[in-house]
């Protein structure tokens, strides 16, 4: 059975933090290949769209066809732990741009990461849009 430790300690929660907003630096960037080292190869993203692999998403952005110039975690996150596991949950908005049409979100993410080789790695973003 695994312990859930749902009130971690503020500096292992402070680095979970770090490392999802390195990650929107490099979303903001477009930089593929280091959107892609935030992703376990089995990363999948589910929004209103369905399933996009790590994969797909990625090719994306190297071809250039979606690009974000804002992205930002905003209000307080929730972190849950279960074992190597931690499910993070926040309200985050970003701008996107998907074949030169801008897409302004504000929503709800949840993403798993694992902690593994001493670093954390996503597994699966889900995205839920707020209410207008």
């Amino acid at each position: 059975m695994t312990t859930t430790r749902t009130s971690p300690g503020r500096a292992e929660a402070d680095q979970l933090l770090a490392v999802l907003d390195e990650w929107q630096v490099a979303i903001v960037a477009n930089d593929a290949d280091q959107i892609g080292s935030y992703m376990a190869d089995e990363w999948i993203m589910v929004s209103e769209n369905g399933i996009t692999t790590a994969e797909q998403f990625l090719a994306f952005v190297r071809s250039g066809d979606l690009t974000h110039s804002a992205m930002e975690r905003v209000g307080e996150p929730r972190i849950r732990y279960h074992g190597e596991l931690a499910l993070l949950s926040t309200r985050v908005t970003n701008t996107a741009h998907y074949q030169g049409i801008r897409f302004d979100a504000d929503e709800w993410t949840t993403d798993a990461f694992i902690h593994t080789d001493g670093r954390w790695r996503c597994l699966l973003t889900q995205i839920t849009a707020t209410k207008k």
